[in-house]
């Protein structure tokens, strides 16, 4: 049975990953993989598609009981891709992306190694945190919090195949489209 291609796009938070990805997922027809988070949902959010949220206590039993692709704590909150959402889709030959921190990226590829990984980055430092504080969505503590974790985030970056720098909405995302329609083929 013919299996779809994973891929997984990280990079630090402001990066821009969640509006590339939605938006090249709507143009390919690709499922993202909705992850797990004990994080409190931002306005608009909604549990089962943007991620499951999970009380601490319900994530740690998942994870104790192997339910997890990958996990990982990310500016004091647990992620986590659920082994079922990505296998069920693969094994009909859905492509899937995975949308994680830097750490759960390694760690899916230790499971799948051929998943694709992709890295996305601003074009600078002062970049990157103009798009934080854009959001309004964070206190200064976090958005602080998240610069900080970004510094450590870049080092990853040469542990995966692709680095795409999101100069623009458009061309992020022509880019990530071309990636995944030449692994399709």
């Amino acid at each position: 049975m013919p299996k779809g291609n994973l891929y997984v796009v990280s990079g630090p938070s402001g990066a821009g990953k969640s509006t590339i990805c939605r938006l090249v997922r709507k143009m390919l027809g690709i499922n993202l993989a909705t992850s797990a988070t004990t994080r409190e949902p931002r306005t608009g959010e909604v549990d089962g598609r943007d991620y499951y949220f999970l009380t601490k206590e319900e994530f740690l039993k998942k994870r104790e009981n192997g339910d997890f692709l990958e996990t990982a704590t990310v500016h004091g909150n647990y992620y986590g891709t659920l082994k079922s959402e990505v296998e069920n889709r693969m094994v009909k030959g859905e492509n899937v992306i995975l949308e994680i921190d830097v750490q759960g990226g390694l760690q899916v590829r230790d499971q799948y190694p051929g998943a694709n990984l992709i890295f996305f980055k601003t074009p600078t430092e002062n970049d990157l945190e103009a798009r934080l504080r854009g959001r309004k969505t964070d206190s200064e503590e976090t958005i602080q919090l998240r610069l900080a974790n970004s510094i450590k985030e870049l080092e990853y970056e040469k542990e995966y195949d692709i680095t795409i720098i999101n100069h623009t909405v458009e061309q992020a995302c022509n880019e990530l489209k071309k990636i995944i329609e030449e692994k399709s083929k």
